[in-house]
């Protein structure tokens, strides 16, 4: 007989709610890990659908401020999903260093838990595509964007 490990294991989603002011400050922004199932999985992709579209949405003008050149200290954070498999992934702040095309590049900025293909502070590569949310932090603690994080500040599952 086979063992199978709980299921609750195959899932965990490391979002955000909101940048803090230690974001905007040049510091990475702090995640609050989650474990999910399946059905919480599904639920909350769904919470969240109205507010990764926004995001979505509102990115061309924000790569447009991007590529224009950023004022000083200001950072741009994007929100991706990393896969260890087909079903284990954790949702992940980069912060961009580069964007050409719809390739960008930048450093990982969360601390992972449950996948372990990539670590904080390592460079990737990602598709504009996989963006789910993006932020630009400010020096004074403010942000642009931040959508899914804004709703996730008052999300109750």
């Amino acid at each position: 007989m086979s063992h199978r490990a709980p299921f609750l294991a195959l899932f965990r989603l490391a979002f955000v709610p909101s940048l803090s002011p230690d974001a905007a400050q040049n510091k990475s922004p702090q995640d609050k890990p989650v474990a999910a199932n399946a059905e919480q999985v599904k639920k909350f992709e769904a919470a969240i659908a109205p507010y990764v579209k926004k995001a979505r949405e509102a990115l061309p003008e924000a790569k447009k401020n991007y590529l224009a050149g950023l004022p000083q200290n200001q950072i741009f954070y994007v929100t991706i999903k990393l896969y260890d498999s087909p079903k284990t992934y954790e949702q992940v702040f980069v912060r961009i260093t580069s964007w050409k095309g719809e390739s960008i590049q930048g450093i990982l900025e969360s601390s992972l838990s449950i996948i372990h293909n990539h670590s904080k502070g390592k460079e990737l590569t990602c598709h504009e595509s996989a963006i789910l949310d993006w932020a630009i932090s400010r020096p004074d603690g403010t942000e642009k964007g931040n959508f899914v994080g804004k709703f996730l500040d008052t999300y109750h599952p």
